[in-house]
């Protein structure tokens, strides 16, 4: 399998690292708007190269790994679908606007192309994918982070919120995911898989908040429905190099990768 990798931070520099180790993947290609730092990931490993856009060498992939931000994914997941390339979608919250995430799913029908939206940092979605096929009432979660998280995020400035000043817990936001999703994109992509998964952006409540103690990026899924109730609780240990990155959710892109790659689907 030829893989490409569009997004070299910290996310897509381990993605890339485990996928070297990986011996059904024979090549990867890697792509950042930072032309050295994707040269420096591709320095240590031995299946990688770097190319210059996603369409360089689309034609020889079977699957794309977007590992940006929302802006990236929105761009480039119509120009991969198109060509036929099954695509994984971290920045889920590119699929935000209904308008344009129809278009994509029917795309990828036409085409024959898989979609793949790893769970990311947050437990529960299989128990809420399941509760989905009944009625639901109730789809909530609770997010905790560090102040560093939410630093340069526009709707905390606007706000006037003094990040440096906050002595406890302090909630951010309180509304629907749609919202939640445009205002912190580097924060809730978890916001918008639950939305997806379960009865949609507008239905799904959100709550964010910052606690200058915490030590862990926290979400708590909340859901009530015909099936019964469930709460789901995950504390993540947050990458050294991003605040903003779970460690978990780039341990599930690797999972992900891991059963896509030896075709084994378990516990799906």
């Amino acid at each position: 399998m030829r893989i490409m990798i569009v997004g070299c931070g910290s996310r897509g520099s381990k993605l890339a690292e485990a996928a070297d180790g990986l011996m059904e993947v024979k090549r990867i290609y890697l792509v950042d708007s930072d032309n050295s730092r994707a040269e420096a990931v591709a320095a240590k490993l031995k299946k990688a190269v770097v190319v210059n856009g996603v369409e360089e060498e689309l034609y020889h992939c079977d699957l794309v790994i977007e590992c940006a931000t929302q802006e990236v994914a929105h761009d480039i997941v119509p120009k991969v679908v198109a060509r036929g390339v099954d695509v994984m979608i971290m920045s889920v919250g590119a699929l935000v606007d209904e308008d344009y995430r129809t278009m994509i799913f029917d795309r990828a029908k036409e085409c024959d192309v898989r979609i793949y939206i790893p769970s990311g940092a947050v437990c529960g979605t299989d128990g809420l994918r399941a509760s989905a096929i009944g009625e639901l009432k109730v789809v909530e979660i609770n997010t905790v982070q560090g102040t560093a998280s939410f630093k340069g995020v526009e709707f905390i400035e606007q706000k006037g919120i003094n990040l440096d000043n906050l002595k406890e817990r302090t909630l951010l936001y309180s509304g629907s995911a749609r919202d939640a999703v445009k205002l912190f994109p580097r924060n809730v992509n978890v916001a918008a898989l639950v939305s997806i998964l379960g009865f949609g952006f507008d239905k799904t409540t959100v709550n964010i908040f910052a606690d200058p103690a915490t030590t862990s990026n926290s979400h708590e899924l909340k859901v009530k429905g015909e099936f019964g109730e469930m709460t789901c609780s995950t504390y993540n240990v947050t990458s050294p190099d991003n605040p903003n990155t779970s460690n978990l959710a780039v341990f599930s892109a690797i999972s992900a990768l891991e059963r896509i790659v030896k075709n084994q689907w378990i516990g799906i």
